[in-house]
């Protein structure tokens, strides 16, 4: 695709629509493999490229990638919404983003709350998705993982701050929360974010919206994910603990997990951590140094079946074999392609051209 602007400030702004009709804004900045950014928590796609948190990430995406980001529901540019999103709307509102951008495949990259979105859409589209890179994420919001009850109604009752002090123009409400996710902040950079905390949305629907995050669950999804992926955490996150960013790349099949050194739940431009946190994405986003194997005409023939998706059962029907045969067969074939389990050989053998056409 032509005409792609290295930064986000001249990037013009277009628009998506999901099966349900809602319209969804996004732009396109950079160059290199495609990367979608999931929408996560007060993006606006006009401002960011002006604000002093959004525009040092903005200049790093460009030497890296082809960067789509886009606005939830709600927020920023997109339509708005009377009620909170789903997680089935947030996996619409990226699959409309998805097509739209016209790349047959792309790398998503999930800040937060978007690691459930991301993975569901993993889960869901396979073929679409080349390779996952989760920054700050968790399996489980609050709701879901057994939390202390001290713990939840504290996070309940910083929700009703937000709900009630939001619009105020004294900015206490939005420094309470800035100082949690970039206690590193310099003035300027603390300054922006609580800016664009009162541009992208209402105190409602920014309540409304980690209110809904709380709720998401995505363990049972996560062991079905079957690209590459990378799980980046900041070593003294105060929002998500570090824990539950090992948990999360324990459960998703040969993830990596790398500790940044910072506090930052989101690398600042000022922070030293921004500058390893994109030198670890521009790599896993461009290696693969798995050779192409060989494959015998009868290796090929299985591996056609393995992309598919399909059980040893219904391979060893569609091959005349026995079930104990396909899984010595299985087992060679993993070796040749330098996987481990079912999950990543159905990637691989996709990568391989063996997918669904």
């Amino acid at each position: 695709m032509s005409n792609r602007n290295p930064i986000g400030a001249t990037a013009s702004i277009r628009f998506a629509h999901t099966g349900s009709g809602t319209r969804i804004a996004w732009a396109r900045t950079g160059r290199g493999p495609a990367l979608v950014r999931v929408a996560h928590w007060l993006t606006h796609v006009e401002r960011e490229p002006r604000s002093a948190i959004w525009r040092p990430w903005l200049e790093r995406y460009a030497r890296i990638c082809t960067l789509y980001r886009y606005d939830e529901r709600g927020y920023g540019l997109s339509d708005p919404s009377s009620q909170p999103a789903t997680l089935e709307d947030c996996v619409e509102d990226l699959a409309a983003t998805v097509v739209a951008s016209g790349e047959a495949r792309v790398a998503l990259f999930a800040i937060s709350g978007a690691a459930t979105t991301a993975i569901a859409y993993a889960v869901r589209f396979p073929e679409r998705v080349s390779r996952l890179v989760i920054l700050g994420g968790y399996l489980a919001g609050l709701y879901c993982r057994g939390a202390p009850r001290d713990a939840v109604d504290f996070y309940d009752a910083q929700l009703r701050l937000m709900e009630l002090g939001w619009g105020r123009q004294d900015p206490l409400v939005q420094q309470f929360l800035t100082s949690q996710l970039v206690p590193d902040a310099s003035t300027e950079e603390a300054d922006a974010l609580n800016a664009l905390q009162r541009l992208a949305c209402d105190g409602r629907q920014a309540a409304g919206f980690l209110r809904s995050r709380a709720g998401y669950d995505a363990t049972t999804l996560a062991p079905r994910v079957a690209c590459p992926t990378l799980v980046l955490h900041a070593e003294h996150d105060r929002i998500v603990p570090h824990a539950l960013g090992r948990s999360l790349a324990a459960a998703i099949p040969g993830a990596r997990f790398e500790t940044l050194p910072t506090r930052n739940h989101v690398p600042t431009g000022s922070d030293p951590a921004i500058d390893r946190l994109f030198a670890s994405i521009d790599t896993f986003l461009r290696e693969d140094s798995r050779p192409i194997p060989s494959l015998t005409p009868r290796a090929r023939e299985l591996a056609c079946l393995v992309s598919e998706g399909l059980d040893n059962h219904q391979i060893a029907a569609r091959m005349g074999l026995a079930e104990k045969t396909v899984r010595n067969a299985l087992s060679a074939l993993y070796a040749s392609l330098g996987v481990e389990g079912r999950p990543q050989a159905i990637a691989r053998t996709r990568e391989l051209g063996f997918g669904p056409r």
